[in-house]
């Protein structure tokens, strides 16, 4: 009776096993209509989201640092927000923003006066914004792709230099908006140039010259105040407030910030801290909405609102007296001032699409200088919330270069090791890239591309010529709906074993993948890393680390993810790849194998037209198990039956393309 008891066990647990989620055999092919899972794609399309794309700079200057970034002007919804606007109405409204600054690609110095990378980009970039960096003195450019090409020439234009006190001084006006940007306006041209995203957008912003600090208060609850460094490109929060507004400035006299809500209170805070240090009353203001503060050189606190500008001085009860400057009635409402070099002041105005203006201090004379209403075809196209003067002197320049390879340490993303300077990202530095498999090959898969999902990021690491020395995987197996124990790797192509020192951090534990003292695969033509040999081992992030023997450029490199693979069931030789790409050395596309072939032409896309694996720039959301990429994605059929010409970018959260309730 026992032995019976123990069989029915044995065999509930068999049954168990063969209906729910099995580790140890194929997952069950699921009979599909044939009809309805046909794609008619172009002769020769290989379903690939993305396009390789050689950046030449050409620069003869001394030295320039560079960032490149993929480039769009398309702003995507950032969700609602609640605030007080400049005028003191609170108010609820979509925010959109532009996210071209989470998207740096590469950055560099020009050797011997040139710039070369080869970077991997998304199909629907046809440009890069470049930014150019000479001692923080900013200025950008945003140029096509053409032919998988970018050709850029760095020329001087009218030198923004002015003589202060024995010094060469470059003003440039730095801006804060609500939609949470930071850029710089050249005085002399009008130019801009993006700086930074904020953690939270602002109508507030002032620069403690001396430290090469920028404070901003963000513009909703809690209402933090943020300090910005120049130099590292890096933000921080050093306190909530409480308490927001429109008008900041910095004293350099005391040290303290000096902030105003929409009201007639001034208060100064202490900015390593936050402290509220004073709290004093502003009298005679004709309207409290609005505008700005800021320091002349001479001490002279002046504020605008928008009933126009005044002079502060303090009275014998303590409170701040106002005399108003400007005329009655201005045209215009101003929304920020700051005085430049020249002690001229410049305000912004409030609107969608704002206008510089500079104003006289005596007379309350002003002009258009820049905007729409300049007619001088110098229109932001965004808002301008609040102004500030940063000074560049050309004679202060920190020239500390700690590991000696010719790049300063605040340019150098490894100021202490004389081997490495720079990073290249794929996709981006903020970004992860997806490769994603059906297992099934050549028998008909399920297409819902879950199998086996890698998110990675590749990292580059250059040195000072710009060339590559190590090359970082970060990635994890972010989705595994196989039955098989599957091996992921890639191959590097035209890159010899011999031409790699070590590889670090794979992880190995099935028996079956043998490897080189070096860390590469023995027995391969080309360079091929195997990141795990069961995608279960890398469920966790892990970093994949190549170190090269010399230093290649990216171009000879070339762009991950390479030539991607998984190993299927732990037989070496059956390997699944992206659509026309080389099995490896290693690799048997005349395996046996169980069922029907679907690929007899070996080119890893089946006779109704879906490949078994994809590879996509971006964060890829997984369908469901059993859930078809056609029906999880609404314009994935559109997008391979037009060879990629279609709704290039069908896998991004825009509306209409996902059915979220068909995603993991």
């Amino acid at each position: 009776m026992r032995k019976s008891i123990n069989n029915l066990f044995k065999f509930s647990f068999v049954l168990l096993l063969l209906a729910g989620c099995n580790l140890f055999s194929p997952e069950k092919i699921t009979k599909i209509d044939e009809e309805d899972q046909v794609l008619s794609i172009p002769s020769g399309f290989d379903f690939s989201t993305y396009q390789d794309v050689t950046i030449n700079i050409s620069d003869n200057a001394t030295y320039a640092k560079y960032d490149v970034y993929a480039y769009s002007d398309e702003l995507y919804d950032a969700g609602t927000e609640t605030y007080e606007n400049e005028f003191g109405e609170t108010v609820t409204e979509t925010i959109y923003k532009s996210d071209v600054l989470e998207k740096l690609i590469f950055s560099g110095v020009p050797s011997n006066g040139v710039l070369k990378q080869t970077i991997n980009l998304p199909n629907f970039y046809n440009k890069v914004y470049i930014r150019r960096n000479k001692h923080l003195s900013f200025s950008s450019s945003i140029e096509d792709i053409i032919d998988q090409e970018v050709n850029y020439t760095f020329s001087e234009s009218g030198a923004n230099e002015r003589s202060l006190a024995g010094q060469t001084v470059t003003d440039y006006l730095y801006s804060v908006n609500g939609e949470g940007q930071l850029f710089q306006i050249d005085p002399l041209t009008g130019e801009l140039t993006d700086l930074s995203n904020m953690p939270m957008g602002s109508f507030t912003c002032a620069i403690d010259q001396e430290s090469k600090m920028l404070y901003s208060i963000g513009r909703s609850k809690p209402y933090p105040l943020m300090k910005y460094s120049i130099v590292e490109d890096s933000w921080e929060t050093v306190a909530n407030l409480g308490i927001g507004g429109p008008r900041l400035g910095y004293n350099p006299n005391d040290g303290l910030l000096y902030f105003s809500n929409n009201g007639a209170k001034l208060y100064t805070f202490d900015p390593s801290t936050g402290e509220r240090v004073s709290v004093k009353d502003i009298l005679g203001l004709h309207n409290t909405t609005g505008g700005d503060l800021d320091f002349a050189e001479d001490g002279t606190l002046f504020l605008c609102t928008f009933s126009g500008l005044y002079r502060l001085d303090l009275n014998d009860d303590g409170d701040y007296q106002s005399t108003r400057i400007s005329a009655d009635n201005l045209p215009f409402t101003p929304t920020s001032m700051t005085f430049d070099s020249n002690q001229e002041l410049w305000l912004a105005e409030a609107s969608a699409n704002a206008d510089l203006i500079v104003m006289d201090t005596e007379t309350g004379g002003w002009e258009y200088k820049y905007g729409s209403r300049a007619n001088n075809n110098t229109a932001f196209g965004r808002k301008i919330n609040d102004l500030t003067t940063f000074r560049v002197y050309s004679d202060n320049v920190d020239e500390t270069d700690s590991d000696g390879d010719g790049i300063l340490d605040q340019d150098d993303a490894f100021p202490d090791d004389a081997e490495a300077a720079f990073e290249s990202f794929t996709p981006s530095k903020y970004g992860k890239g997806t490769i994603a498999f059906e297992d099934l090959w050549p028998s008909t898969g399920d297409y819902d591309f879950n199998d086996a999902v890698l998110s990675y990021q590749a990292i580059a690491v250059l040195n000072a010529d710009n060339l590559a020395v190590r090359l970082d995987f970060v990635c994890n197996i972010k989705a595994n709906g196989a039955g098989y124990t599957n091996g992921i790797g890639f191959e590097i192509e035209g890159l010899d074993p011999s031409q790699i020192e070590s590889v670090s951090g794979p992880v190995l534990t099935h028996g079956f993948i043998n490897v080189s003292s070096n860390g590469t695969e023995a027995g391969q033509d080309n360079a091929v890393i195997i990141l795990a040999d069961d995608v279960d081992n890398i469920l966790n992030e892990t970093t994949i680390s190549i170190r090269f023997v010399d230093p290649i450029s990216t171009s000879d490199l070339g762009v991950a993810p390479f030539n991607p693979f998984i190993i299927v069931n732990k037989q070496r030789e059956k390997e699944i790849h992206l659509p026309y790409r080389h099995i490896t050395s290693l690799g048997d596309q005349s395996v046996a194998f169980t069922g029907d072939n679907k690929d007899t032409d070996g080119n890893f896309i089946s006779e109704n037209g879906f490949p078994w694996a994809i590879s996509i720039i971006h964060d890829f959301k997984v369908p469901k198990e059993k859930v078809d990429i056609t029906s999880a994605y609404n314009f994935f059929s559109s997008w391979a039956e037009s060879g990629g010409s279609n709704n290039v970018d069908w896998y991004k959260d825009n509306p209409g393309n996902r059915n979220d309730d068909l995603l993991e």
